[in-house]
């Protein structure tokens, strides 16, 4: 046995001895080492010592991280060899190590994954002449460089990080061993890892933009900000060669033209980006337009890292808040039936990102109006005239002030409640005008809607007494009245930068709360 553990450690101590000059010949193997096939069979005879997982971990301390799912994988298969069988590796593991030598596909920079160099060793040396102490070495390594990508690559950065991001939504949890048992038994898992869709869509476009960087040396100047349909000038080929490179433009349109092939494509530019869609260039624009590619290429990949996050598959019916879109979906079967405008928290009030369940509905509201508010803004107003209150339609109540049901009441003529501790609800409100700006940023935190009353007919919608008309009047009637929901909705409070829309298109918001920034910083540390 000594003699056994002794060999196994002399292959783990020469994997740090290789000499620099092996290492051109290394990168001219690893070609190959990925199509390194085996077959697969359910036998599994090939054993090893329990004794060698703790001397394999002390070796590598970087993997201290995963020690547990390290020790309970081969403790739960009596130390068995996961990565080889009779007939030598199996293919996963080749399909393994393809994965690994391609992180960066993932948004994920190469050297996050620890020991590559020992890894791509211990695969080099894989044949027919292989000791078991040097299948015991890879096969230790091949598992640990798993667990590793898929906590990387499938759940992304720590939970405590994301608390630190003000991230409250619930992080899905995932059992990386079992998923371990279902890959080396022979399931596609590398290419169906548990993801949120988006995650997918998003790596697709990291791999356009990441090919078009190079051709990304286009400038426009703000000259085309004066130009209109019908015009012509030399100014507008940057434009369109740059809407060409976006995929905004038919690459066969970049001329002189100022037509209708230009107007159309800037209108779909303008409506991936959230700005106002005129076909027209406006100054907003072309700095949008002049946005490095690079710069959009980490939106994405701080999108991708948001998506490893989220609950593979969250509930099929419920309804999502995108702050940055300044938008309000019902989802239904899994897929956005309809939309609305909302208005969010401005900065120094940013709205929470969790979730709860809307259990109430309240008719003509009174609004409780919050001691920060009173304290900042009412008791200012009053001090400087005695009749602030009356002329707002509010009143004392309890200590507190509350204004009174009405149709200038801030909350409008309904609100949504979900019970939690952010005191954040979804409300009417009487500044409609509001809806019509793009960045519309402006409340204390809860969350105005452009379509309240359609929002209470949908959650009505199993409640045969609660007609249209029926919903208008209790809205209207000036008396406070809350109405229970038989089936609580879900609703999720998110913030996303980046996301692929059904038509299949990359939408792009401003990150106005500099949440991507941060967030950036933790993937790259």
């Amino acid at each position: 046995m000594r003699q056994y553990v002794l060999c196994f450690c002399i292959i783990l101590s020469l994997i740090h001895c290789t000499d620099n000059e092996n290492k051109k010949e290394q990168s001219n193997q690893s070609a190959d080492i990925a199509s390194i096939k085996g077959g697969f069979t359910a036998e599994r005879n090939q054993f090893f010592d329990s004794s060698l997982v703790p001397f394999f971990l002390e070796k590598y301390p970087a993997f201290s991280q995963i020690r547990t799912e390290l020790k309970f994988f081969y403790q739960q298969r009596n130390y068995a060899l996961a990565w080889f069988d009779t007939n030598g590796m199996i293919e996963q593991a080749g399909n393994l190590y393809n994965h690994i030598r391609n992180i960066e596909d993932e948004g994920i920079n190469a050297d996050k994954l620890r020991y590559q160099k020992e890894l791509n060793l211990l695969m080099e040396a894989v044949g027919d002449q292989m000791t078991d102490s040097s299948r015991a070495a890879t096969d230790l390594m091949l598992t640990a460089q798993y667990l590793q990508y898929a906590k990387t690559v499938w759940q992304g950065i720590d939970e405590k990080e994301t608390l630190s991001l003000e991230w409250l939504l619930p992080r899905k949890s995932v059992s990386y061993v079992a998923l371990l048992d279902s890959l080396v038994s022979g399931k596609d898992v590398l290419t169906n890892p548990p993801v949120y869709a988006q995650y997918y869509q998003l790596r697709e476009f990291l791999k356009k933009y990441r090919s078009m960087e190079s051709a990304d040396t286009v400038q426009v100047g703000d000259m085309v900000t004066r130009l209109d349909k019908g015009d012509s000038s030399l100014d507008l080929f940057p434009l369109k060669r740059k809407l060409s490179i976006l995929g905004d433009l038919n690459a066969k349109n970049v001329n002189k033209f100022y037509d209708d092939s230009l107007v159309t494509a800037l209108q779909r530019f303008q409506s991936r980006m959230g700005l106002k869609i005129t076909g027209k260039i406006a100054p907003s624009d072309l700095a949008e337009i002049n946005m490095p590619l690079h710069k959009r290429i980490e939106t994405i990949i701080v999108n991708m890292e948001r998506s490893r996050w989220v609950t593979q598959k969250p509930a099929p019916d419920h309804i999502l808040v995108n702050i940055p879109e300044f938008k309000l979906y019902v989802v239904e079967n899994g897929i956005p039936q309809w939309s609305m405008n909302v208005v969010v928290g401005k900065n120094q009030h940013k709205t929470v990102v969790f979730n709860g369940d809307i259990k109430y509905i309240v008719f003509s509201p009174y609004w409780n109006i919050p001691n920060s508010i009173v304290q900042h803004e009412i008791l200012p107003g009053i001090r400087r005239n005695a009749n602030y209150l009356r002329r707002h339609n509010m009143e004392w109540n309890n200590g507190g002030i509350r204004q009174k049901p009405g149709k200038n009441n801030s909350l409008g003529l309904v609100k949504f409640l979900f019970p939690n501790s952010h005191s954040i609800y979804l409300h009417d409100t009487p500044s409609k005008s509001l809806f019509n700006e793009t960045n519309r940023a402006f409340s204390h935190g809860c969350i105005r809607l452009a379509e309240p009353q359609k929002l209470a007919t949908y959650l009505l919608r199993s409640d045969t007494s609660w007609t249209e008309n029926k919903i208008k009047k209790a809205m209207n009637a000036g008396v406070e009245k809350t109405v229970t929901l038989k089936k609580p909705e879900p609703v999720f409070i998110a913030y996303f930068t980046a996301w692929v829309a059904q038509d299949g298109q990359l939408n792009l918001r401003k990150d106005i709360y500099q949440r991507d920034t941060n967030l950036l910083e933790m993937i790259l540390k």
